[in-house]
C-alpha cells in the first residue's frame, strides 16, 4: 500500500493528500514531525514524501503525477494533452510560488524569537499578495477551475495556498471571482476533508489571530 509521509497541517501535505482523496487511493498515512526518514529521503527533509514499495517520490507536484500514472482510475489531475499541461504546470508554479511560499516567508518571520524579526518582511508579504490576489482574481473571471475548466493540479495546489494565504492576508471583498473559486474549493469533498482533518492544529499557525476567517 501507498505511504504517505506529512503533517495534516502542512500546505503541501494537503495538495498531495487532494489529490489522493480524487483519485481514490488507498493509502496509509504517516504522521511526522521531523522522521529521519524524510530528512534522508528529500534534500532539506521536506515533506510530503510519498512510497511506494521501493520507490520514494518527493515533492507535492511529482507525487500527485506519479499518481495520475500509477494510482487510481479517475481521470488524470495532469492533462494527458501536453498542451494543456503547460496551463495546468503554470497554475500549479502560480500557487505554490506566488502564494504558498510567500506566505511562507511571513510564518518563519513569525516563528523567530521577537529579536529576530525582520521588521520588512510582513509589508512586502502583504504587497506581495495584493499583486497575486488582483491577478488571480483577473485569472479567474470566467473560469470554474483553475486550468482547462477541469478540476486537477492546479486546484489541488490552490486550495492549501489560498486557505492559509485568506487566513493571513483576507483577500479583499472586490476580488468577487477568486473569493467565489476559494468557496468552490473547500465544498468540495476531498478539500473538505482535508480542511477538517487539520483542525486539531490550527491553534499551532503563528497567523491565526490576525483577522481572516479560515472557512
Amino acid at each position: 500500500m501507498v505511504r504517505i509521509y506529512g503533517h495534516p497541517f502542512s500546505s503541501f501535505t494537503w495538495k498531495a493528500l487532494i489529490a489522493l482523496y480524487e483519485r481514490g487511493v488507498p493509502f496509509e498515512f504517516m504522521m511526522i514531525e521531523n522522521a529521519a526518514f524524510v530528512a534522508r529521503a528529500a534534500p532539506t527533509g521536506q515533506f510530503p514524501v510519498l512510497v511506494d514499495g521501493d520507490r520514494a517520490v518527493i515533492e507535492s507536484a511529482a507525487i500527485i503525477e506519479y499518481l495520475d500514472l500509477h494510482h487510481g482510475s479517475a481521470p488524470p489531475l495532469v492533462p494527458a494533452d501536453p498542451r494543456a499541461a503547460v496551463e495546468a504546470r503554470q497554475m500549479d508554479g502560480v500557487f505554490d510560488d506566488y502564494l504558498m511560499l510567500t506566505l511562507q516567508r511571513m510564518v518563519s518571520n513569525a516563528l523567530r524569537p521577537e529579536d529576530k524579526r525582520d521588521p520588512h518582511v510582513e509589508a512586502e508579504v502583504q504587497a506581495a499578495l495584493d499583486k497575486s490576489y488582483a491577478w488571480l482574481d483577473r485569472w479567474m473571471t470566467g473560469r470554474t477551475w483553475a486550468a482547462n475548466e477541469t478540476f486537477g493540479l492546479a486546484d489541488c495546489a490552490a486550495a492549501p495556498a489560498l486557505f492559509y494565504a485568506h487566513w493571513a492576508f483576507p483577500i479583499p471583498a472586490s476580488h468577487a471571482a477568486l473569493n467565489a473559486y476559494r468557496a468552490r474549493l473547500l465544498a468540495r469533498p476531498s478539500i473538505a476533508r482535508v480542511v477538517d482533518e487539520a483542525r486539531p492544529w490550527r491553534e499551532y499557525f503563528p497567523l491565526k489571530g490576525r483577522g481572516g476567517s479560515p472557512d
